[in-house]
C-alpha cells in the first residue's frame, strides 16, 4: 500500500517504510503503519512485528512537504501511531539503519525493542527548528539514556551514531550488517521468551541530584532564552520526565510544543529549513538530470579567496591544482592552507593524519596546461574585467571539452565573461564568501547561456562541499551585494543626517545582526570600497559617489588593518573603541554637504535599513534575478549575518507587514528629489501588499 510494504518472514511481519527520500512520516506512511500493524495483529501465524526503512533512512521525521497543510494534523497523527505501537500485543521491533531523527526516533522509542546498525544515526533535532520533540521524545529518551545524556541531545539537537550508544538501553542489539535478518531473529526470540514486553513509558529516570543538574542547565541556557526560547522549553519538558507521571509529562510536553509552534522564532527557523531546501529546486530542470562528473578541480589564484575555495574541495576529498603567476605566491598560499589546517588540528577538530591527507590532494602550477584535465576550474583573481578576460581566454584554449569554467566574481557580468570563451554554456559564476572555507553561502550565478547540467552539477557540488547554494541571475552585485549596496547607502545617509556609527551598529546588533555595518567596514577594509567608488567616479564624472568613508580612507584609516577606521583599535585587540576623531570627520563632511544634523531615533535607523534591504530584494525578485523571496533570505542568513531567529529580511518583512514596509518607504521618498529616486517603491512590493501581504 502507499507508504509501506508488508512481508511475512518466518513468523515475523516486516513492515518496510517507502516514502522517499527519507521516509518522512507523512499521512500515507502513518496510515500504512497502523493498517499493517492491525493486519499483523490479526494474523495468527505472526508472532512479532519489525518496522524498518532502508539504508538511507529509517525515518527522517516529519514530512516537510506537509508543513503548513491540513495533512500535518490528519489522523492518524504520529501520537496515534505511537499509541498503536506501544499497545501492540505482539512485540514490535524497530530495525534502524541510516538516519532516525525527530519523529522517526520518537516512533522507534515507542517500539518494545530497537535493533540498529553501527552506522545508523539518531537524534531529536527539533530545537534547531525552534520547537521541541512533540510525540513523547522528551519523556522516553531520558528513561533510556538517563537524564544528562538525553538532555544534551534534546537541548542541543545533537545527532549521535548508534555505535556510540551501543552500550545504553536505547538499543537492544547493534549489528554490523544483515539488519532485517538480525531483527527478525531477535523478534522471534523475544516473542518466544517473553509473555509481556517492556514499554519505555513504564521505566523510571535514573539520575542522582537531578534537580541540581537541571538548575545548572537552566542557568547556562538563560542567556539565549530571549532570542531562542526553544532550548529552555526543551529543558522544562525533559525535567517533566523526572518530576511528573508519564502521562502528565506528555501533556506538559504537548503544551510547551504548542507554545513554541506559535512563536515568531520557530516560524523563522522553520522558514529557513524549508527555504534552504527549496533553493536547490530550479524550475525547468528535472531532478534526475545527468550531472557532469567532478573528480578534479582547478583553482586560479592562491590568495585569501583562492586558498579558502581550495580548502572546500580538499575537505571533500577532491584533488585540487592551484595556479598562480609566481612561485612565491603559490608557496605563500600553500603555507596558509597548511597553517589553517594545523590551527584546526590544535583545536582537536582534525588529526595530523587528516591534515596530511588533505594536503596530499593539493598540487600547484604556474602553467595553465596543468589544468587541462580538471573537470571544474574556478578563478579567484583580481576583480577586473580585463584580468578576467585574460584568464578565460587562456582557459578556453587548454580545458578539455565538458569542463566547467567558473568565476568567483562578486559583481562582474558573468555573460560578458562567458563570451570570452567559445563555450559559454560551460561558464557559470560561483561566488564564494570570505573566508571561503568558513562561510556557508555559495551564490551560483546562472548566465544566459549556462547549460542546465552545468547549473545542476554546481548545485549538487555545493552540497558536497557543505555550502548553502542559491541561484542568482546576472546583474551588478547579484543578490547579496546588490542589496548590501543599498543597505550601506542608507547607513551612510544616517550618519550624514545625524547618527553616529556606534549608534547605528548598536541598533542593528541589538536587532540580531552578527555585526553592525561600520564594524563590518573596519573588518573588510575601508580602502576597498574607496577604490571602487573612485573607479566609478572616473567612469561617471557627472555623478557623486562620495561617502563619509572616503574621508576616513584619505587620512589612512582603513579599518582594523591600520588600527583605525570607523573605530580605533588597541594593539592585539579587535574591540572597537568609538573615536572622537571620527565624529570630527563626520561633522566636517556634513558641513561640506550643507547638512544640518538632527536627532535620529533607534526605530528610524532600524526601519530605514530594513526597508532598503526589502525594497531592493523585491526589485531583484521582480526582475527574476532571484527565483523566490525565500532564496533572498537564504543569501542574507548565510552570507551577511542576518539573524536566524528573524528568518531573513523578506520573511521578517511579512512578519511586520508588507503594508508597513511600503508605507515607510513612501514616507522616506517624500524628503527630497534625491530621496524620491532612491526610495522608488518596488512595483512587486505594492502588488503583494494588494494581494494580501505575502510574497507568494
Amino acid at each position: 500500500m502507499p507508504g509501506a510494504h508488508y512481508e511475512v518472514v518466518g513468523k515475523t511481519a516486516v513492515i518496510t517504510f517507502d516514502n522517499p527520500p527519507v521516509n518522512g512520516l507523512g499521512v500515507d506512511l502513518r496510515h500504512a503503519i497502523v493498517t499493517l500493524i492491525d493486519r499483523a495483529q490479526a494474523d495468527e501465524h505472526v508472532v512479532a512485528i519489525v518496522l524498518t526503512g532502508n539504508s538511507r533512512a529509517f525515518s527522517g521525521g516529519a514530512d516537510i512537504r506537509e508543513f503548513g497543510t491540513s495533512k500535518a494534523g490528519q489522523e492518524p497523527t504520529l501520537r496515534t501511531v505511537i499509541k498503536v505501537l506501544e499497545s501492540s500485543a505482539k512485540p514490535v521491533i524497530a530495525a534502524i539503519d541510516g538516519v532516525c531523527l525527530g519523529g522517526g526516533l520518537e516512533l522507534a522509542l515507542a517500539a518494545h525493542y530497537r535493533v540498529a546498525t553501527k552506522s545508523a544515526s539518531v537524534g531529536l533535532p527539533e530545537v534547531k527548528l525552534g520547537i521541541l520533540p512533540g510525540a513523547g521524545g522528551t519523556q522516553r529518551l531520558p528513561r533510556l539514556l538517563g537524564l544528562e545524556k538525553a538532555l544534551n541531545m534534546i537541548v542541543n539537537g545533537t545527532i549521535v551514531s548508534a555505535a556510540k550508544l551501543a552500550d545504553t538501553p536505547l538499543f537492544d542489539l547493534v549489528v554490523d550488517k544483515d539488519l532485517v535478518a538480525s531483527a527478525t531473529a531477535f523478534a522471534e526470540k523475544m516473542a518466544k521468551e517473553n509473555t509481556s514486553h517492556k514499554r519505555v513509558r513504564d521505566l523510571k529516570v535514573s539520575q542522582p541530584d537531578a534537580e541540581a543538574l537541571l538548575q545548572v542547565a537552566r542557568t547556562n541556557l538563560a542567556a539565549g532564552a530571549t532570542r531562542f526560547p526553544a532550548p529552555l522549553k526543551c529543558l522544562e519538558a525533559v525535567a517533566g520526565s523526572v518530576s511528573l507521571p508519564f502521562d502528565q509529562g506528555i501533556e506538559q510536553e504537548r503544551q510547551l510544543f504548542l507554545q513554541l509552534m506559535g512563536s515568531p522564532e520557530s516560524a523563522a527557523l522553520r522558514h529557513i529549513f524549508a527555504a534552504e531546501r527549496a533553493a536547490t529546486k530550479i524550475p525547468g530542470i528535472a531532478s534526475d538530470i545527468a550531472l557532469r562528473a567532478i573528480k578534479a578541480v582547478g583553482v586560479i589564484g592562491a590568495g585569501t579567496m583562492g586558498g579558502g575555495i581550495t580548502m572546500n574541495f580538499l575537505n571533500a576529498g577532491l584533488p585540487v591544482t592551484m595556479l598562480e603567476t609566481k612561485q612565491e605566491a603559490l608557496d605563500h598560499g600553500v603555507a596558509t592552507i597548511r597553517r589553517n589546517y594545523e590551527n584546526t588540528m590544535k583545536k582537536g577538530r582534525l588529526t595530523q593524519a587528516q591534515v596530511e591527507d588533505r594536503m596530499s590532494l593539493l598540487s600547484t602550477s604556474l602553467d595553465y596546461a596543468d589544468l587541462a584535465q580538471a573537470d571544474l576550474v574556478i578563478e579567484a583573481v583580481f576583480e577586473n574585467m580585463d584580468v578576467k578576460e585574460q584568464v578565460f581566454t587562456a582557459l578556453d584554449k587548454v580545458m578539455k571539452p565538458g569542463a566547467i569554467l567558473a568565476s568567483n566574481t562578486s559583481t562582474l557580468d558573468v555573460d560578458a565573461i562567458a563570451n570570452f570563451t567559445k563555450r559559454p554554456g560551460d561558464v557559470i559564476g560561483l561566488h564564494f564568501f570570505s573566508p571561503a572555507n568558513v562561510m556557508r553561502l555559495l551564490e551560483i550565478v546562472r548566465g544566459k547561456k549556462t547549460a542546465d547540467d552545468v547549473l545542476a552539477t554546481c548545485i549538487d557540488l555545493a552540497k558536497k562541499i557543505a555550502k548553502k547554494p542559491v541561484v542568482s541571475g546576472v546583474c551588478d552585485g547579484f543578490i547579496g551585494n546588490r542589496m548590501l549596496h543599498r543597505y550601506y547607502s542608507v547607513t551612510n545617509d544616517l550618519i550624514v543626517e545625524g547618527a553616529l556609527p556606534q549608534q547605528v551598529d548598536k541598533v542593528l546588533e541589538d536587532f540580531g545582526m552578527a555585526m553592525g555595518p561600520f564594524r563590518v567596514g573596519d573588518l573588510a577594509g575601508i580602502d576597498i570600497g574607496w577604490s571602487i567608488r573612485k573607479h566609478r567616479a572616473a567612469q561617471n564624472p557627472d555623478q557623486d559617489f562620495s561617502m563619509v568613508a572616503d574621508k576616513l580612507a584619505e587620512v589612512g584609516r582603513f579599518g582594523q588593518k591600520t588600527s583605525a577606521g570607523w573605530y580605533r583599535y588597541e594593539p592585539g585587540n579587535r574591540k572597537p573603541i568609538p573615536d572622537p576623531v571620527v565624529t570630527e570627520i563626520i561633522e566636517a563632511y556634513r558641513a561640506e554637504k550643507g547638512v544640518t544634523p538632527r536627532k535620529i531615533s533607534d526605530e528610524e535607523i532600524l526601519m530605514r535599513c530594513l526597508c532598503a534591504l526589502v525594497n531592493e530584494g523585491a526589485k531583484i525578485l521582480d526582475e527574476g534575478i532571484a527565483l523566490r523571496a525565500s532564496d533572498i533570505d537564504v543569501v542574507y542568513l548565510n552570507g551577511y549575518g542576518f539573524p536566524a531567529f528573524r528568518g531573513g529580511p523578506m520573511h521578517y518583512a511579512e512578519h511586520i507587514g508588507l503594508y508597513n514596509i511600503a508605507r515607510a518607504i513612501g514616507q522616506y521618498a517624500q524628503v527630497s528629489d534625491k530621496a524620491a529616486k532612491f526610495w522608488a517603491v518596488s512595483p512587486l512590493l505594492l502588488e503583494r501588499v494588494e494581494a494580501g501581504g505575502r510574497w507568494a
